[in-house]
């Protein structure tokens, strides 16, 4: 069973926990330390002789185009997380669309290679976003890997289907839902991120396990270049929350992800997508 392994390209300062306290204005202005861990994401899978898929900015884009042609260079999948983290629900729909087309050409032009995968900023695809999907078809993307189907304080679809599903009639684009595990009637975030670095181990080896073995679907998993840079500014104002979210165990979160990478087997999410299109067609 090959899973996918992916990669949301952000600098420290531009994700959701942040995103009251840290205004976009201001990005210009602070440490940009997203091209040297990105770097260091890049090694690590050259070590472990990886493929994955980079869920990027179309903000990253423009500024780091090397970057882009590195990531493509080594056999990586470069793919359109938006231009610059806005939630897809804080959009109407044509103005998504054109943050859509903008991120799009962005990474296209820098990297010389076709975008067809997407992954909204924070999971933000859900009940308020209808129209989303039916977007995404008509701009030509093959895939989404945009939705959580877990209750969440900051996003979640809890009803949508926990594995790869056609949210259109007629058409080929398929959605690929982070991975979840099911527990005591529950069901468990587990695709990375926050989650895998702070929980044990054993718990994201588990639901990996039990995606693969008792329900026979490739995992969906995520993490940040900023979560294995544990020298990154430190935002003194963001709430407690926020900052036990983004700064907890960054230390050991390179060590936790080359376990996970020698436990399982791992490719880029436009190959699993693939299969997974044609075990639902």
């Amino acid at each position: 069973m090959h899973n996918a392994l992916s990669v949301d390209v952000e600098d420290w300062f531009q994700v959701g926990a942040f995103e009251r306290t840290i205004d976009r204005a201001d990005w210009a202005t602070l440490a940009h330390r997203v091209e040297r861990n990105t770097d260091c994401v890049l090694a690590l899978f050259a070590d472990a002789d990886v493929k994955a898929t980079f869920f990027t900015l179309g903000w990253v884009a423009e500024r780091y185009p090397a970057l882009m042609r590195r990531i493509v260079d080594a056999g990586h999948e470069l793919a359109s997380h938006g231009y610059d983290h806005q939630r897809v629900f804080t959009f109407a729909p044509e103005d998504w669309r054109a943050d859509l087309r903008k991120a799009r050409a962005l990474l296209e032009d820098a990297s010389g290679v076709a975008v067809t995968g997407y992954r909204a900023p924070s999971f933000s695809i859900d009940t308020r976003t209808p129209w989303a999907h039916r977007i995404l078809a008509e701009e030509g993307y093959a895939y989404s890997s945009s939705v959580a189907p877990v209750r969440h304080d900051h996003y979640g679809w809890p009803d949508s289907p926990r594995f790869a599903w056609k949210p259109l009639d007629g058409s080929a684009l398929i959605e690929l839902p982070v991975t979840t595990a099911r527990f005591a009637g529950r069901t468990l975030a587990a695709g990375g991120g926050g989650f895998f670095r702070l929980l044990p181990y054993a718990f994201s080896r588990w639901a990996v396990r039990q995606v693969n073995d008792a329900e026979s679907r490739p995992a969906i998993i995520y993490f940040h270049p900023w979560e294995i840079d544990p020298g990154q500014p430190i935002v003194v104002d963001a709430p407690l929350r926020s900052k036990l979210r983004h700064y907890a165990n960054l230390g050991v979160m390179a060590h936790k992800l080359r376990r996970l990478i020698g436990d399982f087997a791992w490719g880029r999410v436009d190959a699993v997508a693939a299969r997974e299109a044609a075990r639902i067609a």
